[in-house]
């Protein structure tokens, strides 16, 4: 499966795309975290359905010092999986 997740809320310049980083690796997730020049976090999350769960899960309860006010997702073309890679920070020094 592969998953879009948008992030709302006070999710940038607090550590949430590391945080996201960290707890996608350990459940074998493939893809990446960036943020939106609206403020936002995206996210796209490609593994089984109990993980991608779990992530939801995580990305809900948000980073130290992050507030998650809304999380959108939607469901991705299976075949994207195909292009990802191991679970990544796009636009990271």
């Amino acid at each position: 499966m592969v998953r879009y997740y948008l992030v709302k809320g006070r999710v940038q310049g607090v550590g949430f795309r590391w945080f996201v980083h960290r707890e996608a690796a350990a459940l074998d997730l493939r893809g990446w975290v960036r943020n939106t020049e609206s403020g936002h976090v995206e996210v796209v999350a490609a593994g089984d359905e109990a993980s991608l769960g779990r992530l939801r899960a995580l990305l809900a309860k948000g980073s130290r010092g992050s507030r998650v006010d809304a999380i959108e997702q939607r469901d991705l073309d299976p075949n994207e999986a195909d292009a990802l890679g191991p679970f990544e920070i796009e636009g990271a020094w």
